[in-house]
């Protein structure tokens, strides 16, 4: 894609197929109910943007600055958003199917009764994002960012909570595992015995 600006277009329901776009800024552009299906957009800017009931399947955003844009009810399966921020966007309702988050900024967004699981969110920023309600069940979240993060409510079943600091976040009704528990005993200063 050759030019660098694309302001005040209508792309509600486009097919954008397996399109490339790197360092693109995207301003008040309409890409609610498009398609993408392998599409890469790289090092690319999103300001004012409706991704509303789209659907993207093993796509790529990477590094890519979304701000100000809503996602209501838009469709993330399998894909790649390694190293994207996310600033002032609605995130709900939205449906995620696995896939790669990798150092995803998601300070302070909304993500109350989300389903993340199996989500690879390792490096992330959750902080002081809410997650009431959510899953985040076999999530990968090893290095994650949670302070002042609420997790009422979450699972947390089967996550990797490798160098979480759990002790951050708003604990409440939220569900562990035996490692989940024994990482939690340990943070609040409890020697934890296995053996017995």
């Amino acid at each position: 894609m050759s030019e660098t600006h694309l302001r005040d277009l209508d792309w509600y329901g486009e097919q954008l197929g397996a399109a490339s776009y790197t360092g693109v800024t995207f301003t008040d552009v309409d890409l609610s109910e498009c398609t993408s299906a392998g599409a890469t957009f790289e090092g690319c800017t999103f300001h004012n943007c409706r991704f509303n009931s789209s659907t993207h399947v093993a796509s790529a955003f990477v590094a890519c600055d979304f701000r100000r844009s809503s996602f209501f009810d838009a469709t993330f399966d399998g894909c790649k958003l390694t190293g994207s921020v996310f600033a002032e966007c609605v995130m709900r309702p939205m449906v995620v199917r696995g896939g790669q988050w990798r150092g995803v900024t998601l300070r302070g967004a909304k993500l109350t009764g989300l389903d993340l699981a199996g989500l690879d969110l390792r490096d992330s920023d959750l902080s002081m994002a809410d997650l009431t309600g959510s899953s985040l069940r076999g999530a990968e979240l090893g290095h994650a960012v949670v302070r002042e993060t609420n997790l009422t409510d979450v699972d947390l079943r089967g996550a990797d909570l490798d160098a979480v600091d759990l002790s951050a976040a708003t604990l409440r009704r939220t569900q562990v595992d035996l490692s989940g528990a024994v990482l939690l005993a340990e943070l609040g200063g409890a020697i934890v015995d296995t053996s017995v």
